[in-house]
């Protein structure tokens, strides 16, 4: 015996499981045991392809809705150009905007590694640029002949 309900949701009684077939067929669709756990079990009579084109669907736009959050890397140099900059920063806000961190790094070779306010004054400056769009995660750091900041961007409203 099973409790069997028909497409529009409403129960259409308890009966045996040739019976509730045969309604099945006549309909043109399919038994399905939505719920085997129920005494007696619950049977929906549906569409069974469609059913499981519909479950696809809405996993596949469940799927597409999220992302996962990379670590993108913006390198840089202390004695960087205006244009050059603004083209980087350009790049950390289309991250941003895809929902990416953004880690900046400020490269010192040689003696450059004195004048570490420089590469400072650098990102500090990015700081102000992306005021809006990102919030930092880690702090400025030095870590030997490099400086790095990550920034996150800022939580959706």
């Amino acid at each position: 015996m099973v409790r069997v309900v028909d497409e529009q949701g409403e129960q259409v009684g308890v009966m045996a499981v040739s019976e509730a077939l045969r309604l099945a067929k006549e309909r043109d669709s399919d038994l399905v045991e939505v719920a085997p756990m129920a005494r007696p079990p619950v049977c929906r009579i549906m569409d069974y392809g469609r059913y499981k084109y519909e479950q696809a669907k809405r996993l596949r736009k469940a799927k597409q809705k999220t992302h996962q959050a990379q670590l993108k890397e913006i390198k840089m140099r202390p004695k960087i150009g205006e244009h050059d900059y603004q083209v980087k920063v350009g790049h950390a806000r289309e991250f941003l905007a895809k929902r990416d961190k953004v880690k900046f790094s400020v490269r010192f070779r040689g003696r450059e590694i004195v004048h570490l306010e420089f590469g400072e004054r650098i990102l500090r400056r990015v700081i102000e640029d992306l005021e809006g769009l990102a919030t930092v995660e880690s702090g400025i750091r030095q870590e030997g002949h490099t400086m790095t900041m990550v920034v996150s961007p800022r939580p959706a409203k």
